[in-house]
């Protein structure tokens, strides 16, 4: 009976330490690729990134969030950082997700809102020690580091690219997103200093839309019956494009000789040489540039010296060179 009584107290003090290991070992906050190799002996050396990323919209937003959690897998698996990526719909959603990040203990936040309203709470984290990154739309606090395409030069190159081919004379419709904040307000601004520049005597009829395709088939289909006559259309968009592309083909026109467009999606690139009749071009304002933004976040960490802003240089795509850029592995 004793040898009995003993072996179960063996068996239960087995049990409880296991139980207590267990306990010990999963001390981990765990969010969408967060690392979970927590007894790596190394983990505590590892960066803790955030990145706020929006619900998708359209094909370009989904690929920034591809190419920012693709990035920081890459990282991850180089035991270099551990990360959570959360996506939103509004700034709202956006905030209460930079708080989970604050509370989860991220180093830096990598940030892409698609809206204006962030900028009290990212002020508030940086007060807190977290630095910011701050991807495409400017976040308007000072100390915020900024990766992004040159948005005024998109639209310098769509202005110079109307004027190559329709001349300094005709009518241009400009398709903007009022939506968009500082993107849309610096390629139209970009666009119509330069025009005014070198093709005043242009007529510019602007006309609102949004960065869906659908958008872009409704408004300019809406748009084609009020003007009986258009050269070119500034669009700032390839998403767009595509819109604008289709309501001129279900319309049946063929006075538009130029449509413009934005971003680099693969779905518009072969469109280019499609269209004999109009001539389709894209400004590049790739969604993997916010690789860039994510190896900047880690490099602040690690204590590099780093611009505090990094405006990669505009490129032009249309059907003579299309081909250079075509990429099936794409997920615009």
């Amino acid at each position: 009976m004793k040898k009995q009584v003993k072996l179960l107290a063996v068996l239960g003090m087995v049990l409880f330490l296991a139980v207590l290991a267990a306990c010990g070992g999963g001390d981990n906050n765990s969010g969408n690729g967060n690392n979970n190799d927590n007894d790596n002996a190394d983990s505590g050396d590892k960066h803790k990134v955030g990145i706020l990323a929006p619900q998708v919209t359209h094909g370009w937003v989904a690929a920034v969030a591809y190419h920012a959690e693709s990035r920081a897998e890459e990282l991850k698996e180089e035991g270099k950082i551990e990360y959570q990526i959360h996506t939103s719909g509004d700034a709202s959603e956006m905030t209460s997700q930079l708080d989970d990040l604050k509370t989860w203990g991220a180093e830096v936040i990598v940030a892409f809102p698609q809206w204006e309203g962030m900028e009290v709470p990212i002020q508030q984290a940086m007060d807190e020690g977290i630095e910011i990154v701050n991807f495409d739309i400017v976040i308007d606090v000072d100390g915020v580091y900024r990766v992004a395409g040159d948005n005024y030069d998109m639209g310098v190159q769509g202005a110079n690219y109307i004027k190559d081919k329709i001349g300094t004379e005709g009518e241009v419709v400009v398709l903007e997103v009022p939506s968009a904040g500082s993107v849309s307000e610096l390629r139209t601004a970009g666009f119509m200093d330069t025009i005014e520049e070198i093709a005043p005597d242009l007529n510019i009829h602007t006309y609102a839309t949004q960065f869906t395709r659908e958008d872009g088939l409704s408004d300019f289909a809406d748009i084609l019956t009020s003007l009986d006559k258009i050269d070119a259309v500034y669009s700032l968009d390839d998403e767009t494009s595509i819109g604008v592309l289709q309501a001129i083909n279900e319309a049946g026109r063929d006075d538009i000789q130029v449509v413009t467009g934005g971003g680099g999606m693969q779905e518009y690139f072969k469109m280019m040489p499609e269209n004999e009749d109009i001539w389709i071009q894209s400004a590049l304002y790739s969604p993997a540039m916010v690789k860039d933004a994510v190896d900047l976040a880690v490099d602040l960490l690690d204590g590099k010296d780093v611009d505090e802003e990094k405006i990669i240089p505009t490129t032009v795509v249309d059907r003579d060179n299309h081909e250079d850029f075509l990429d099936d592995g794409s997920p615009y």
